[in-house]
């Protein structure tokens, strides 16, 4: 079949379904506001219990992190994350949730080559390309310390 680009976005247009962003864009700010509320509560409490400003900031990335992994193990995050759409991929939840969901989906396969090796899957390109890129900012930022002194 050798169609033109025009053909082809007609085509694709008439089969694609009518987005609904009427009531997607709402509920994905009012669930990934509601996440960083909650995010915000947890930071209060620590520092209301007398950590500091840091301490409070690590425990609350933490938390966020457990509670999101253990949602997720519980397939609730999922449940969210269908009416939430995109609201629910606020960092450091939804990247959680991303490591998690491929361990939970192979830890049939054992816990080496399934639930080891699955693990990072998605969230596995996207730690490389950190650490790959904070390496070459570090080597940049030196190398032009060196000639600003």
């Amino acid at each position: 079949m050798n169609i033109s680009n025009r053909e082809y976005g007609e085509l694709a247009k008439k089969r694609s379904p009518n987005s609904k962003m009427y009531k997607t864009l709402p509920k994905a700010f009012l669930i990934g506001g509601i996440i960083c509320t909650i995010g915000e509560g947890l930071l209060n409490l620590y520092a209301y219990l007398g950590l500091n400003e840091e301490h409070a900031g690590a425990l609350t990335s933490t938390t966020l992190i457990f509670l999101s992994a253990l949602l997720t193990g519980f397939e609730i995050y999922d449940r969210i994350a269908q009416q939430a759409g995109a609201g629910s991929l606020v960092p450091i939840t939804g990247f959680a949730n991303a490591v998690v969901s491929p361990a939970i989906d192979f830890k049939s396969e054992g816990y080496v080559l399934g639930l080891g090796a699955k693990m990072f899957v998605i969230a596995g390109p996207v730690i490389v390309y950190g650490v790959s890129a904070s390496v070459l900012y570090g080597i940049v930022y030196y190398i032009v310390g060196l000639f600003m002194k």
